[in-house]
């Protein structure tokens, strides 16, 4: 984009090119001195905003302080130009790329990470003696020059624009980067170097492990909420020296936050010369100028052999730009506290959530390890497979019990064929007045087949019969089931008895263990894309309706999955009480997981200038 003419009429001693950057705090264009040859970057205070009398005299104070800064890790600025219309401010131009595009296009290694680190907080620590806060601070605005030397940029520009506060719109868009954002800083509060030393730990956290340190999925507002109100995730993959310094860089309340960048540094130097050893930052190749206390720590450790170099590289893709004062047009802007809302209390639905898991448990460990055989019912005096205790549901099944007094009743087979052949009643076997026997097979209630066998015989004072099972119930029946045998004549049951059959091949290779861990695993992965839809601020309000019939399968799942590992019939009593459970706790999850994190703002149209748009000639 080629530069606007008051520009290049502010500037005529510079052929002002095109726009190599730009931001929420300003358009950077390239440019030369024409007298002297030497190739410039150019920042324009962000349009409209150089008429508020307030901001131009932010915006002379800073300059003059940023003028005044001369450190190799500080790009230098050589000129300040105000007109009515313009506030200008002419800076190096630095061609070794930034922070981000290495990291995101090679990679950085642990050692040039902590360089990088070294550097940043050897130039904001000049910055902080000199008394100018950078407020600013990410992987964008630490440049490299051509010989690979780091530079930190735009000192003070967040500063003059928002007087160090965090601006948004009301439905949620930020002038700047949360990313980085220090909690005071977010809240508008008064700021300290402790301010630039988080944001300077939050790009340390990011080199070294290739995540920043809180989730970034759920737009600006929903990120400045978790640096405000909760505690960022322990960094991973690093030497347990430097996690403990990073992760002391990131404390959300800044008193207990290392006390200047210097101290910062110090720390720094001596965890990665403890994790990686003595000639690490000559390793590294980045080029750091120390201070005689940070270089002491740097070049004082332990020896160690060589090894791998583990490559770290951004995990995430690069964020979209965040929008600039121009882009947001009429839209109302405030500082963040306004919108940002503390968190409902999630206390009571995750103790609830909390309670209703250990009931679950409990009521599965105490049904599973005191589960009573269930009393065989009937006066069968049955015998199943001559007493063998698994039943294998492919072969036929051996049936046999007492003969009743005066032996089969009526109809009855013996072994021999017909029980009177000069009877004309007796149909012989197989006639309609034959006993059969019929096994039935369920499991918590619900059928799963039934077989009759031939016309019963009599053998040694026992009736006997074999009975092939249905087809479909070695598929079926896990661990174990309700089998009833029935006596049949004239097909009406005359005598029955109950019984547990326990099928003789692997439970997990059944409808009831198979089906019951995928059931686990589906229910599973649902309510945890129910959670996240819930952290992304989706499903706020239908997030617990959809998680309880979710949790009540899962949870029946798991206690049939109990139930069929440990061999015992299901209870269907036990089954209705653990969804309950399961129900309760995925809801009162769900309520809990949604009240930790911000309720979006309802958007309102474009408002006049007001309050503290109006201040600030919005």
């Amino acid at each position: 984009m080629s530069p606007p003419p008051s520009l290049t009429a502010a500037l005529p001693q510079y052929e002002v090119g095109d726009t190599i950057g730009s931001g929420g705090m300003g358009v950077v264009y390239t440019a030369v001195h024409r007298p002297l040859g030497r190739q410039v970057a150019i920042k324009q205070l962000p349009g409209g905003r150089s008429q508020d009398p307030g901001m131009a005299a932010r915006f002379d104070h800073e300059a003059r302080l940023l003028a005044s800064l001369d450190h190799p890790h500080i790009v230098p600025v050589y000129d300040y130009v105000r007109t009515d219309s313009e506030h200008l401010l002419v800076m190096e131009k630095l061609d070794g790329g930034t922070v981000w595009s290495r990291f995101h296009r090679d990679g950085l290694t642990g050692e040039q990470s902590c360089a990088i680190g070294l550097a940043t907080l050897a130039g904001l620590h000049a910055a902080h003696q000199a008394g100018v806060l950078h407020l600013d601070v990410k992987p964008k605005n630490l440049l490299f020059t051509a010989a690979g030397v780091l530079k930190v940029a735009d000192f003070g520009i967040s500063q003059v624009v928002s007087e160090g506060a965090t601006l948004v719109t009301r439905g949620g868009e930020a002038i700047g980067t949360p990313a980085y954002i220090a909690p005071e800083q977010a809240l508008g509060n008064p700021l300290t170097p402790a301010a630039d030393l988080y944001a300077a730990g939050t790009v340390l956290y990011e080199l070294l492990s290739g995540v920043l340190p809180y989730e970034s999925d759920g737009g600006a507002l929903a990120l400045l909420h978790q640096h405000v109100y909760t505690d960022p995730r322990p960094i991973s993959g690093v030497a347990p020296a430097l996690a403990e310094v990073v992760m002391r860089g990131l404390v959300r309340d800044p008193r207990e936050r290392y006390r200047d960048a210097e101290a910062f540094a110090t720390d720094l130097a001596a965890a990665a010369t403890r994790a990686y050893g003595l000639g690490w930052l000559d390793r590294a190749g980045v080029p750091v100028h120390l201070t005689p206390r940070v270089a002491a720590c740097a070049t004082t450790g332990p020896v160690r052999g060589s090894a791998p170099v583990a490559v770290v590289r951004a995990s995430t893709p690069e964020p979209p730009p965040s929008p600039t004062l121009a882009d947001l047009g009429s839209a109302t802007l405030v500082p963040a506290r306004e919108v940002l809302r503390p968190p409902r209390s999630a206390r009571w639905p995750a103790v609830a959530a909390a309670l209703a898991g250990t009931a679950l448990v409990g009521l599965l460990v105490v049904s599973l390890s005191g589960a009573v055989e269930p009393t065989e019912r009937g006066g069968l005096g049955l015998v199943v497979n001559d007493g063998v205790d698994r039943v294998d549901l492919a072969e036929p099944v051996l049936l046999a019990g007492a003969l009743p007094t005066g032996g089969l009743p009526a109809g009855g087979g013996t072994a021999g064929g017909d029980d009177d052949p000069d009877d004309p009643d007796d149909d012989g076997p197989g006639g309609d007045d034959q006993l059969t026997a019929r096994l039935r097979l369920s499991a918590a209630g619900v059928p799963l087949g039934e077989a009759v066998s031939a016309p019963l015989a009599s053998q040694d004072g026992r009736w006997l019969a074999s009975v092939q099972p249905p087809p479909l119930a070695r598929w079926l029946a896990g661990g174990a089931v309700t089998g009833e045998v029935q006596l049949v004549q004239d097909g009406a049951p005359v005598a029955s008895q109950r019984f547990t059959v326990r099928p003789a091949q692997n439970p997990l290779l059944s409808a009831m263990g198979a089906g019951s861990v995928l059931l686990l695993m589906f229910t599973l992965a649902y309510l945890e894309s129910i959670l996240r839809s819930v952290r992304r601020r989706q499903l706020r309000r239908s997030g617990p309706v959809l998680a309880a019939p979710v949790g009540a399968v899962f949870a029946a799942a798991a206690g049939l999955l109990g139930f069929v590992l440990t061999r015992t019939e299901p209870l269907v009593a036990v089954l209705l009480a653990a969804a309950a459970l399961g129900a309760a706790a995925a809801a009162f999850a769900t309520v809990a997981r949604s009240r930790s994190v911000p309720a979006p703002q309802p958007r309102r149209p474009a408002q006049a200038p007001s309050g503290y748009g109006a201040r600030h000639g919005r």
